[in-house]
């Protein structure tokens, strides 16, 4: 079969990958005698990925994922991360009846509360709420609130106060409609995705964030933590593969470099890593954090869920490439690969640069009411945090693009003599 400029067709379907494609035998590229018909879906199999590639990937992969885990075993914070004096006892309860308070200058409606959790379940309790009008948010009657509770209050009027709504119910009915959808489009590898996605919440919860507040070094808990969560979740979602190796590869090595510029720009630019919302709380409820470090931290473990994207993309993208045409060169993939990596990199960093413009949107109204010279505004250590953040993400992500195209390309380019040798 003649060989074909690969960068100019398009990928076959997934659904034809299993066609039957006329292979000469003896030469890759085409000259052989005496045609063997074989189906394209062993070009998954690990068997037609160059050897010399399958070996360096995993001579680097291991010891880095090994030495992640045994750091992650290291450095597991345990119990006792909690600080006593600042926790705080919450209870809910369901508004039944709501009245003036009876004193006008108290500018308050008084909520009567049925108790749904917390010490009193069951008993009512008269709550002071925000008036009608002086809330975004006003109290209505069937609604559900959280409440703080005064453990060593004396009566149950004074031992409740309203903290916020409850949103609950609502969130849980987003997040089964978000579970349905991705099981309904990607069914089983959709289930291991949100299995994936637990994995990476535990992972939060129970590692990156209490090991930062028992006083490890934010930044490598932030490598350690993303690159074990990336592992588990490319295998488990893709499978233990060459192809998710590949993606995982180029994963990891463009998250070293959004490590280092992160932290180099973070330096650079005078970052004190006090400007970030909540920045100050945390600073005072664990004095010993660092700051810089947890705000290079923070910019690792946003970059790597658009990392993940990237890099499996690519991957796949040689991938279904190769298969469409078993006796492509290296340079033809790479070629064809970039193309659609170029694609993909202007419309994920456009992404990325506006989700965090998004999350500083009320304070970039502000210096819009200023009218603030837009040097001064771009100086501004509140907005510099941003920016920095998002050119930091995306030059990992135009990083992993070339880096995960090749390792792909490398691996499946011109086999389809070991096509014929695999399906014999």
């Amino acid at each position: 079969m003649a060989s074909r400029n690969v960068g100019r067709r398009r990928a076959a379907p997934r659904g034809n990958r299993f066609r039957k494609l006329d292979i000469p035998s003896g030469h890759g590229h085409g000259h052989g005698h005496g045609d063997h018909v074989v189906d394209t879906s062993v070009v998954d199999s690990d068997a037609v990925v160059a050897r010399r590639v399958r070996i360096v990937v995993a001579a680097v992969l291991i010891p880095l994922l090994t030495a992640a885990v045994v750091m992650m075993i290291v450095m597991w914070p345990g119990s006792g991360v909690k600080v006593s004096s600042y926790q705080t006892e919450t209870a809910r309860g369901e508004v039944t009846a709501l009245k003036a308070c009876a004193d006008a200058k108290d500018q308050c409606d008084e909520a009567t509360v049925k108790l749904t959790s917390g010490p009193d379940q069951g008993k009512t309790a008269p709550i002071q709420v925000p008036k009608a009008g002086q809330s975004p948010i006003p109290v209505k009657v069937g609604q559900t609130l959280m409440l703080g509770v005064q453990s060593d209050a004396r009566t149950i009027a004074d031992r409740y106060q309203y903290v916020d709504h409850d949103r609950s119910k609502p969130l849980l009915v987003l997040v089964a409609i978000f579970a349905v959808a991705v099981v309904a489009l990607s069914r089983w590898r959709g289930f291991a995705a949100l299995v994936a996605l637990a994995v990476t919440a535990v992972m939060l919860t129970q590692f990156i964030l209490p090991a930062i507040l028992k006083g490890s070094n934010p930044l490598v808990v932030a490598v350690v933590g993303g690159s074990v969560i990336m592992a588990i979740a490319l295998f488990l979602t893709h499978g233990i593969n060459a192809e998710s190796s590949i993606a995982l590869s180029g994963t990891i090595a463009a998250l070293g470099l959004t490590v280092v510029l992160g932290w180099f720009f973070t330096k650079f630019c005078q970052l004190s890593g006090l400007a970030s919302e909540g920045a100050s709380a945390a600073k005072q409820f664990a004095p010993h954090i660092d700051l810089t470090g947890l705000l290079v931290a923070g910019m690792v473990i946003g970059a790597l869920g658009v990392l993940d994207d990237v890099t499996v993309t690519q991957a796949a993208a040689v991938w279904e490439l190769s298969a469409a045409n078993p006796a492509a060169k290296r340079r033809e993939l790479l070629g064809a690969g970039l193309r659609i990596g170029r694609t993909h990199v202007a419309s994920v960093v456009n992404t990325l640069v506006l989700a965090y413009a998004g999350a500083s949107l009320p304070i970039l109204l502000v210096f819009a009411i200023q009218d603030l010279p837009a040097q001064t505004v771009l100086s501004t250590e509140l907005v510099a945090v941003e920016v920095v953040r998002g050119l930091v993400g995306s030059l990992g992500i135009i990083a992993a693009v070339p880096l995960t195209t090749a390792l792909a390309a490398m691996a499946v380019a011109d086999r389809s003599r070991n096509l014929v040798a695999a399906v014999e």
